[in-house]
């Protein structure tokens, strides 16, 4: 058992009624805290542009740091009492009753995710209201996207700027980890989605007193680069990590982009020492969402990666779109398709038509397929489309039902987007909630822009359809219908097929390749540890293809004549 682990960011109880605070201020000359009303005093340094203090307060206490003249909230607020620009709030970590003490979490294997938005589904205590239903879908996790505080009511979930706060608008830590314990008793695991590569633009108040933060040489889409080669920043990000996964028994992270964050020592240092302070007999998941395509992340402590590859062409071959990055699989995508089948990353040092012949990838070469999370939605294709359409609304539903079956009946690990088991027409999209007059426009007019490229967008006219994120009516139509109906149907059935049959034995699965079949269809091929065979024949396509099928009636799908149907997908478990 890891020793306990010692949090340097953040406030600390002593007792009931003493509070240790401590902030990294190296560029700070001086630094006050003024806790509820009591006078402001200056905090000691205490080395390597650490201050700190101690105060008679405790659990509920508000507090601020004061830089000059200038109030700013703990960058490691475990709760704001308002929004970001507000008072942070001492919080007892040990004062929640955990009902579930026992649970441990599931295998990597048997994991089939959710992927939701917490401000659609009502929040914290709002969620747990819909677990019952996910459960019974039979997903094994559900995947929360970014819930550090962020200005205002409404956001995507990516421009937080206080990591260690759970957003108000979400609910209080408490009701957190309330939803996660209810989540462990119905035997679902819980992802945190967690942003490390960049600060939203509002209300981030480091650069004032701790510069070190970023790397002004670096630039991002978001601004100067964070400094991972700072060390007070490694642990930063370090803490955070474990703060979610000890304290609130969250059961594995999800980093996102983390080819923002371009350094793959940080990150392999991440993994080795989230590790080291984990009970050996819990099961904790390290997900990344990396463009590089890198191999290594999956030999060096995360279980597995965001399978972009796989989702782009089979986007291409349901919907025929081959503008931006699926320009990459418009030649011969049922050839790749296979590739991603068997290998998991399509691109692994291939030039890519989109990076201007640039290479991209590295091999994948020792990778079981569990190594790679695929799926047909997300977050990310939905809504970085101008009007956030999804699948329902761009393809046959045949068609997306038999993509739905070679999701779900490949060895993979499957990720759903709420919503898309009801078979949603909603959008989602992209929103944000910004008072400050001038951030709301420069948002809407940067979204817009970013359009622009594209034919259809050329047209500053046809620019100004697409919404507004700011608007409170953007967030509305972003909620998902989840009632019963036949494409939940053929989830849940799909899901049972998956857990009955092919879950409890992924764990010594590998691929034997697999081969395009016609234009739209493939075959692919996987061996289990005792010699039996996994086939999945998956046609997306508008005519049927000759194919040499087994001739063994499938576990999924009417048993074939002489040739695989259109948008048809048939499944084997073959005896050695």
């Amino acid at each position: 058992m890891p020793s306990p682990f010692e949090f340097r960011f953040g406030p600390r109880l002593l007792g009931s009624d003493r509070t240790l605070f401590r902030l990294w201020a190296p560029a700070a000359e001086e630094v006050r805290l003024q806790v509820d009303g009591m006078p402001a005093q200056i905090m000691s340094s205490c080395g390597n542009g650490w201050r700190e203090a101690q105060a008679e307060c405790g659990a509920g206490a508000r507090y601020r740091f004061y830089i000059g003249d200038t109030a700013v909230p703990d960058p490691a607020s475990r709760m704001q009492a308002g929004d970001v620009h507000d008072a942070s709030v001492v919080v007892d970590p040990d004062e929640y009753d955990w009902r579930c003490r026992n649970w441990k979490g599931l295998p990597w294997e048997e994991t089939a995710i959710y992927e939701l938005h917490p401000g659609l589904l009502g929040g914290f205590s709002g969620i747990q209201q819909h677990l019952m239903r996910v459960a019974d879908l039979g997903v094994t996790a559900i995947e929360l996207m970014p819930i550090a505080d962020f200005p205002d009511a409404r956001n995507w979930g990516y421009d937080g700027v206080l990591p260690f706060a759970p957003d108000r608008a979400y609910g209080t830590p408490d009701e957190l980890k309330a939803l996660i314990d209810a989540a462990h008793g119905r035997g679902l695991m819980v992802f945190l989605d967690v942003v490390y590569n960049h600060f939203g633009p509002d209300g981030n108040y480091l650069s004032v007193y701790a510069p070190q933060f970023f790397d002004n040489s670096k630039n991002t889409p978001w601004g100067a680069a964070i400094d991972f080669g700072e060390r007070e920043v490694r642990r930063f990000f370090l803490e955070n990590a474990l703060y979610w996964l000890l304290e609130f028994r969250f059961d594995g992270l999800r980093f996102d982009a983390v080819h923002a964050i371009g350094d793959n020592r940080f990150l392999r240092d991440l993994a080795r020492q989230i590790r080291a302070q984990l009970p050996a007999d819990r099961h904790v998941h390290l997900i990344v969402e990396n463009d590089n395509n890198d191999a290594e992340l999956l030999h060096s402590g995360f279980d597995a990666q965001w399978n972009d590859d796989l989702h782009h062409v089979l986007h291409v071959l349901l919907t025929g779109e081959t503008q931006g990055y699926y320009e990459d699989y418009a030649q011969e995508p049922a050839r790749k398709l296979a590739r991603a089948l068997t290998d998991g990353f399509i691109y692994q040092g291939e030039p890519s038509p989109f990076r201007s012949g640039h290479a991209r990838g590295s091999c994948t070469n020792g990778l079981k397929p569990s190594a790679f999370i695929s799926f047909l939605q997300n977050h990310d294709q939905i809504g970085n489309r101008a009007f956030g359409e999804r699948l329902t609304v761009l393809t046959e539903p045949r068609k997306l039902e038999a993509a739905i079956a070679l999701l779900l009946l490949s060895p993979q690990i499957p990720l759903l987007f709420m919503g898309e088991e009801a078979g949603a027409r909603e959008p989602f999209l992209y929103f944000t909630d910004y008072r400050d007059r001038e951030l709301a426009q420069a948002v809407r007019d940067g979204r817009r822009q970013e359009f622009a490229k594209f034919p259809e967008f050329a047209d500053a006219q046809k620019r100004s359809t697409i919404p507004d994120p700011n608007a409170a009516k953007t967030f509305e139509r972003s909620r998902p219908a989840l009632g019963d109906n036949e494409r939940r149907t053929l989830y849940t059935q799909l899901l049972r097929l998956r857990r009955e049959r092919l879950m409890s034995r992924l764990k010594g699965i590998c691929a034997e390749g697999a081969r395009a079949l016609g234009p739209a269809a493939v075959l692919a091929k996987w061996r289990f540890d005792d010699g039996a065979r996994l086939l999945v024949a998956c046609n997306v396509g508008d005519e049927a293809v000759a194919a040499d099928l087994p001739a063994a009636q499938p576990i999924w799908g009417e048993k074939p004549k002489d040739a695989l149907p259109a948008a048809t997908t048939l499944a084997w478990i073959v005896s050695p």
